[in-house]
C-alpha cells in the first residue's frame, strides 16, 4: 500500500487502519507525510475527537427523540390507531359522509405520526452501525454518506421537535391563509402576488394540499387579495406565525427612474372551523353579493354571476369565493371561510382578555413582522426574533422553514416569559 495515503486512522497513536501492526513512518520526498510521526499523531488525535463527536451527536438526537416520543405519547397513538381502524371498518360508515371523512382523516393523521416516529427511531439506531462500518472499512465515501444521514436525521428530529411546541387549541387544524396588498399601490399588489407564490411554493415543497378559494387581481399588476386553504396536520399551528405585515424594499420594476420603493402586504392565517365549534351566523347580520368571476387584468373567467361576496356587518369582515363552479358552492365555501374568521376573532378576543389580566401591554407582533430587502443589499429578517438570511431568492422561492421554526420557538418562549 502507498505510504502517502491519508485516509482513516485508528484511535491508537500513529497507526493506520490499513497497517494496524506497523507504525507509519515518514518517507523522504513524501510531502503528505513530511512531518513524519508528529503528523500521524496529530491526525490520529483528530480522528479520535471526530469519533467522539459522532457519539455525542447521536446521543444528543437520541435523547431528543426519546423526549419527543414521550410528549407525543406513542403508546396512546397506537391505541388511537386501533380505535380509529375499528371505527373506519364499520359497514355503514359512509352513510354519514361527514362523520366518515372525520374518522378517516383522524386515522390517517395518527398513522402518519406513528410511521414518522418509528422510521426516525430506526434511522437513529442505524447511525452508529453505518459510521462504524465506514470507519472499519476505511471507506471515505461510506463515511460521507453516513455523515449526510446523520445530518438528515438531526434535521428531521429538529422539525419534529418543533411540532411538539404546537399544542394550542386549534394548532392541529387545516389553515386558511389570506394575503392582501397594503400601502404601496401597484408595488404592493405585485408584492402580494410574490408572497402568494412564496407560500404556494413552500406548500408544494412539502406536498401540502392547497385549494385556492379566491383571488382578486389588481388592474395593472399583482393581486389585491387571495385566500387559500392548506390541508395538512398542524397547518394552522405552523403557518400562524406568518401572520402580520410583510415589508418589501427593492428597486421598483414599475418606476422608469429605477428608484427604491417600500411596499407592504398583510398575511392573515385562521384555523378551519369544525362542526363542533358552534359558530352561529345570523342571516340578518350578513349581506350577500354576487358578481362575475374575474382573472388577471379584469378578464372574465365565466359568463354567469357565480362568484359570491359575504359581508358580516356586525364585524365588518368580508369574504368571497369564486373558485367553485356554481353560486351555491361558492356561497357554501364563503360561509365556511367567514365562520373560520369569526372563530379566530373570538380566539383573539379571549386572548386579549387573558393578556389584560396578566398585565400584558406589549403591542401585537402581527403588525410588521418581517422585512425583505432586495436593494441596496439583500437580507430577509424577522423583526420578532432577529432570524435572518442573505439568501433572498431562496426565501422568495418558498424556502422559509427556518423562519417558521424560529417563529414557533419565539412564540413559545414569549408565551412562557
Amino acid at each position: 500500500m502507498p505510504t502517502n495515503l491519508i485516509g482513516f486512522y485508528s484511535p491508537e497513536q500513529g497507526r493506520s487502519l490499513d497497517q494496524p501492526n506497523e507504525l507509519v513512518e515518514a518517507k523522504p520526498g513524501n510531502e503528505a507525510l513530511s512531518s513524519g510521526k508528529h503528523t500521524w499523531f496529530i491526525l490520529s488525535i483528530l480522528l479520535t475527537v471526530a469519533a467522539r463527536e459522532y457519539d455525542l451527536e447521536i446521543a444528543g438526537i437520541d435523547a431528543t427523540l426519546v423526549s419527543i416520543e414521550k410528549v407525543l405519547n406513542l403508546p396512546k397513538l397506537r391505541a388511537d390507531a386501533i380505535e380509529f381502524e375499528a371505527a373506519a371498518g364499520v359497514p355503514n360508515l359512509w352513510d354519514d359522509p361527514e362523520n366518515a371523512q372525520k374518522v378517516t382523516s383522524k386515522l390517517s393523521r395518527v398513522q402518519s405520526e406513528i410511521k414518522r416516529l418509528t422510521e426516525l427511531r430506526q434511522r437513529v439506531e442505524d447511525l452508529p452501525i453505518l459510521i462504524e462500518l465506514a470507519q472499519s472499512e476505511s471507506d471515505a465515501n461510506a463515511l460521507a454518506d453516513a455523515e449526510r444521514e446523520l445530518d438528515s436525521v438531526t434535521k428531521a428530529i429538529g422539525q419534529l421537535e418543533v411540532q411538539t411546541l404546537l399544542n394550542g387549541e386549534y394548532d392541529d387544524r387545516d389553515a386558511l391563509m389570506t394575503i392582501r396588498s397594503e400601502a404601496g399601490g401597484v408595488e404592493a399588489a405585485d408584492w402580494a402576488e410574490m408572497l402568494m407564490r412564496m407560500y404556494l411554493r413552500y406548500c408544494e415543497r412539502h406536498n401540502f394540499k392547497v385549494d385556492v378559494l379566491e383571488t382578486s387581481y389588481a388592474e395593472e399588476a399583482g393581486i389585491k387579495s387571495t385566500t387559500f386553504r392548506i390541508s395538512t396536520p398542524y397547518a394552522y399551528g405552523t403557518l400562524s406565525v406568518e401572520q402580520g405585515t410583510h415589508r418589501l424594499v427593492r428597486i421598483s420594476p414599475f418606476d422608469s427612474q429605477s428608484r427604491r420603493h417600500t411596499s407592504f402586504a398583510g398575511v392573515e392565517v385562521v384555523p378551519v372551523v369544525e362542526q363542533s365549534d358552534h359558530i352561529e351566523i345570523d342571516e340578518k347580520e350578513i349581506r350577500i353579493d354576487v358578481y362575475r368571476s374575474s382573472g388577471p387584468g379584469g378578464q372574465g373567467v365565466n359568463t354567469t354571476d357565480s362568484a359570491v361576496r359575504i359581508t358580516h356587518m356586525a364585524t365588518g369582515i368580508v369574504v368571497s369565493c369564486q373558485n367553485e363552479r356554481s353560486q351555491i358552492q361558492n356561497k357554501a365555501t364563503a360561509m365556511a371561510v367567514l365562520q373560520s374568521k369569526l372563530l379566530e376573532r373570538r380566539r383573539q378576543e379571549e386572548q386579549a382578555k387573558m393578556n389584560a389580566l396578566k398585565g400584558d401591554n406589549s403591542g401585537s407582533w402581527g403588525n410588521q413582522m418581517r422585512s425583505y430587502v432586495l436593494a441596496p443589499y439583500q437580507m430577509v429578517k424577522d423583526l420578532r426574533n432577529n432570524h435572518e438570511t442573505g439568501n433572498t431568492s431562496a426565501v422568495l422561492n418558498g424556502e422559509i422553514d427556518d423562519f417558521i421554526e424560529a417563529g414557533i420557538r419565539w412564540r413559545r418562549s414569549s408565551a412562557s416569559a
